[in-house]
């Protein structure tokens, strides 16, 4: 497992889980206290602090973290929607960014053939540093036990009823 989830599921779990984590990212990375200080942007008395059981880190240094960790470990995060669906499908997307909040969020293409094309992709998303998945609904539930990050699923009504239609049309021919 990687050592940015490490944090994650260290700060999910309770203070001291989270320092421990951050000691064993800070020993396996091979930095000190000022090096994370450095590459986060969060001055080392803080660090020091949350380290030493003085202070929980807020919202805003426990970003800061991991993102520093996500990028040592090559994994900088990405702002970035990913979307997992049939080269068929994608060739049909118009929109390549969304306006989320006043920012452009760029939506990736990982085409899937097959359904472990489509776990295989949405796990790939994740490391590459999507903010969010969107895929088909036949992958959804197994995707989102796996990911840490949003998942939306397609919902083709329109599709679905369209190829009703065409079927029904087949049928009568």
């Amino acid at each position: 497992m990687d050592k940015a989830r490490n944090l994650q599921r260290g700060a999910m779990e309770s203070d001291g889980m989270f320092r421990k984590a951050l000691h064993d990212v800070l020993d396996s990375l091979g930095w000190t206290v000022q090096e994370l200080s450095r590459r986060a942007g969060v001055s080392p008395s803080t660090i020091y602090k949350i380290t030493n059981e003085e202070r929980s880190p807020s919202l805003d240094v426990l970003r800061k973290i991991l993102k520093a960790v996500r990028e040592a470990e090559g994994l900088s995060a990405g702002n970035f929607i990913a979307l997992i669906v049939t080269r068929r499908v994608l060739d049909e997307v118009v929109e390549r960014s969304v306006q989320i909040g006043g920012e452009s969020v760029k939506v990736r293409e990982y085409p899937a053939a097959t359904v472990e094309d489509a776990i295989v992709s949405a796990i790939r998303a994740e490391r590459d540093g999507a903010v969010a998945v969107v895929c088909a609904p036949i992958v959804s539930p197994t995707i989102e036990k796996i990911l840490d990050i949003p998942i939306a699923t397609i919902v083709p009504k329109d599709s679905v009823t369209e190829a009703i239609k065409l079927a029904a049309r087949k049928s009568k021919a």
